[in-house]
């Protein structure tokens, strides 16, 4: 079985440093440490409300992440131009709503297609590849192949918040990837996964990608961005070669 991508998502350093206001800790900085520590790649979240991430830390991680930068960001123009400008590795597309704690859902991709459309077609001229962030169903899967876009990443909140009664919540994030490898699209998966949930979907065969965040972060307030970044990395690669 092919080795599992581990990107690291450093958008809650960021959420500590916001509280107040101040330069620390450093989100850069931590992307470096999870680099160090065996991180494939670094991801963070530009949202429209600039809760955590701010535009001088996209500029910052274009330019100082050594491995690969996936960068989520809703249809917002000002955040699409920046993308553009600093043509990070991915973009990934993902929802957003201002009463969320978090991203809560994948895509509508029923809702303003055109305007989706529009965007992919953008990033894609940009040198960008990019990915759409999708609820793990078949209908997902399939518009999103029909938007021509070459990744999609698979939503794991419902399956993360059942756990461990989530038999059937796996099951669908299984069929949906097969789906998407059946389909030619290169398939990642993230959200809510942590260091007690993330074996079973790590063991998919056809997932190669998870992004991580919270927890690593979490984690790290007790052990450091580097030790909690490779302890994810055991589990996800022992994950991996058991199954």
């Amino acid at each position: 079985m092919t080795r599992m991508r581990l990107y690291v998502n450093i958008d809650h350093v960021a959420t500590v440093r916001q509280a107040r206001r101040t330069d620390e800790p450093d989100p850069v900085a931590a992307a470096a440490l999870a680099e160090a520590a065996g991180a494939d790649g670094i991801t963070a979240h530009l949202r429209e409300d600039r809760r955590h991430m701010q535009d001088h830390d996209i500029e910052r991680l274009a330019v100082s992440v050594r491995t690969l930068l996936n960068l989520e960001l809703a249809l917002s123009e000002d955040i699409v131009a920046l993308a553009c400008r600093l043509r990070p590795f991915q973009v990934t597309l993902v929802p957003e709503r201002r009463e969320e704690v978090t991203t809560e859902g994948g895509l509508d991709l029923g809702h303003d297609p055109t305007r989706l459309g529009a965007v992919i077609g953008r990033l894609t001229e940009a040198g960008i590849r990019v990915s759409l962030f999708v609820d793990p169903t078949i209908e997902s899967v399939e518009r999103s192949r029909a938007l021509g876009v070459p990744a999609l990443e698979l939503h794991t909140g419902r399956y993360a918040h059942r756990w461990p009664a989530s038999d059937a919540a796996l099951a669908e994030i299984v069929a949906a990837a097969r789906r998407a490898r059946e389909l030619g699209m290169a398939v990642h998966a993230g959200h809510g996964l942590t260091y007690r949930n993330v074996t079973p979907v790590a063991a998919i065969p056809e997932l190669e990608e998870l992004n991580i965040g919270h927890s690593i972060v979490s984690r790290s307030i007790a052990t450091g961005i580097g030790p909690a970044t490779a302890e994810m990395r055991r589990l996800v690669d022992a994950a991996r070669v058991t199954n």
